[in-house]
Parts: C-alpha cells; structure tokens; sequence
C-alpha cells in the first residue's frame, strides 16, 4: 500500500480547496490494494480520518479539516471508492461493505499511521462503523453522523433497527402498496441514473435542499405529525411505481451552508464520474448483511458517539438504533442531536459539528 505521489495543487479539484483555511492541505492519491483513493490532510499528530457519504465529496469536510489541524490533529478527508477522483469499477459488487472498510484500513496504513479515530456521515457512516466493529485494533474511536450504528442492517429504518429481518424485504414492507423505498429504487442502477442524468445540477441540487435544516422547515415537517412509517411513505423517500425520486424534492432555494461556488464542485465532480458507483452502495446492502452476520453478537467494542440533525431524515428514523444503542456498543459516549440541523450536518452547522468532535477527540487523548 503505498502512495503515488501528491496530487498537484493545480490539479481541478485542488483549486477547490485554495481557499485560505486550507491552504496548508496536502493531497495524494493513494495506492490502496489495487484501488485508488483520493484524500486531502492537514494538520499534524493523531489521525482523524473523515469518510463522506451521497452524493458528497472530501469537499464536505472542508470546514472540518482546518479546525482539527489547528486542535492538534493529523484531519485526513477521503473521497471513497467511485466518487471523485478515487477508482471507479464496473462490477457492483465491488462496492461491499468489506472492500470499503479495507479501504479505510488500507488508508491509514497507506499514510504511514498504525491507528486513528474514524468519522463517517451518510454513507460514510455505516462504513466507518462497520470499520471500527470489525477493526478494533485500527480504529480506536469513532462518531457516526446522520446514521446511527446499525449492525448487520448498515442503515437501520423503524421496525429493523440491527438487522433483524432480511434488509431487502423489510424495505418493500416499509415502503408499502405501490412504491419503493429508496434503496431499492437506487439499487437498480436504472431509472435513478435516466433521472438524474436528464438534468444532474438540478437534481443535485434539489436534493440537497429537500434533506436540509432549511428545506424541511420550510415544509412544515414536523415529527408530531405522524409516525415514523406514515411519514417515510409519504416524503421524497418512497418512490411511487412509474414515478421519479425527483418529483417529490423541493425545488432548491438559497441557503448561507452553501454558496453556487460549493454546488459546482459537487456538480463538476458528478458530471464526470457518473453514478453507478455511488448508487452501487445501495445494491449490496443484501449481501453486506450476510457478510456482516458472522459479527451480529459482537458489541463495537472502540468508544462511540452519535451525531445528528433535529430534521435529518435519517437521525429521526433511526431513533430505536440510537435509543438501544449501549445494548450494541459496549462504549458508547452518547448523542447530540444538532436543533434545527438537517441532513448535512457538518456543512449545516460547522461550528457545532467541530466543537463536538474536538470534546470526543479529547475524551479520548
């Protein structure tokens, strides 16, 4: 596992992150087991590696990197496996959860370190769990964002918090009559690409505004509404058959977390990558529940904490994983929910998300 050389500073993407708080970044591309993976650091001492989730980029840490570097911290982002500038492959299944923890593994060993603290938000989140569960001697400390621990399940929904029943079918129950759940929409690698390359800034777009503090507040989203499966059914989330994810997004508005300049970046970035690598995530979530099983008994041994946002769609439905997790995580360290946060924690709300990172860094020194 070894790197290939930094990434010049006049590389495209690297023009992104010359804004002044980054200026001392260094980027690699790294040579992790035969897959490439993009990172940005900064800052010397312990590693904190930073994973992203969909559809996001290292960018999404760019207000996390130089707040850890100036606590003291060695603040490594990565783009995973399909997205940005880290390999890209055909097979989906190349996208399991067990090639994306070696990746995580196959990073810190790649830059030199024996250990570190993993932080994931989305997607990025049951990756860096499942990378501490399963790596207890790699990773001594981890926060998941947005999505609590959830196992064998990756991504507990109310009624299957760890995986209790298959993933796949629980999620054709929970969608109900005449839709799908969004996973099983995406998994198909079909209409969801048709939609989304029928107009990718705009859809981007939208869905980050549909998912945000701002967007369903403006919505009148309310938990006291309804429960959590009548609420599930009835938002963005379930797609009707016949229908497109996007018909149900807000149309985006302005918000101060993020300019026209931050949008482009996720945009340009899509625009070449495509998205069958992201949406494959999303298709193996049957088979990483199998490879996933030999571990089911076993509690997450590194100390953990949770993170998410009063309308993050996935913190309010994944409020059994996070109300049972001691019973799963033998050191948990508790949650903050950020009021009035949406799904994009650490972009919505950097100042909270940093100051609650540096206290478990601390905790854990």
């Amino acid at each position: 596992m070894a790197a290939m050389g930094p990434v010049t500073m006049d590389s495209p993407l690297a023009t992104h992150f010359r804004s002044p708080p980054l200026d001392a970044a260094k980027e690699h591309l790294l040579s992790v087991g035969g897959t490439r993976i993009y990172t940005v650091e900064q800052g010397h001492g312990p590693m904190v590696l930073l994973v992203h989730g969909f559809p996001e980029l290292a960018y999404s840490w760019r207000h996390q990197l130089p707040a850890l570097a100036a606590a003291g911290y060695r603040a490594v982002a990565i783009e995973q496996r399909g997205y940005g500038r880290s390999s890209k492959f055909w097979d989906p299944a190349a996208y399991r959860i067990d090639h994306l923890v070696t990746d995580l593994v196959g990073v810190v060993h790649a830059l030199g370190e024996s250990e570190a603290v993993v932080v994931g938000h989305d997607w990025g989140a049951p990756v860096a769990w499942s990378a501490a569960w399963m790596h207890p001697e790699v990773f001594r400390g981890v926060v998941g964002m947005s999505v609590p621990f959830a196992g064998t399940a990756l991504i507990g929904v109310p009624g299957n918090p760890f995986g209790e029943r298959p993933v796949e079918a629980y999620q054709r129950e929970l969608a109900g009559p005449g839709q799908d759940f969004y996973h099983t929409y995406w998994s198909t690698l079909g209409p969801v690409i048709d939609e989304i390359e029928a107009d990718l800034s705009t859809w981007i777009a939208n869905l980050m505004y549909s998912v945000s503090g701002e967007g369903l507040s403006a919505a009148g989203f309310s938990l006291d509404a309804a429960d959590p499966i009548t609420l599930i059914r009835d938002s963005a989330v379930c797609i009707p058959h016949g229908a497109r994810m996007c018909d149900r997004f807000l149309p985006a508005q302005p918000v101060a977390w993020l300019s026209e300049a931050d949008l482009a970046v996720y945009v340009e970035a899509f625009q070449r990558s495509g998205f069958h690598g992201p949406l494959s995530y999303y298709k193996n979530l049957p088979a990483d529940q199998a490879l996933l099983a030999p571990y089911a008994e076993i509690p997450l041994a590194a100390p953990a904490c949770f993170i998410g946002g009063e309308f993050d769609v996935a913190t309010w439905w994944g409020a059994e994983a996070r109300a049972r997790a001691s019973e799963v995580i033998s050191d948990y360290r508790g949650e903050t929910v950020i009021q009035g946060c949406g799904h994009w924690i650490q972009q919505e709300r950097p100042a909270e998300t940093n100051r609650l990172l540096e206290d478990f860094l601390a905790g854990l020194d």
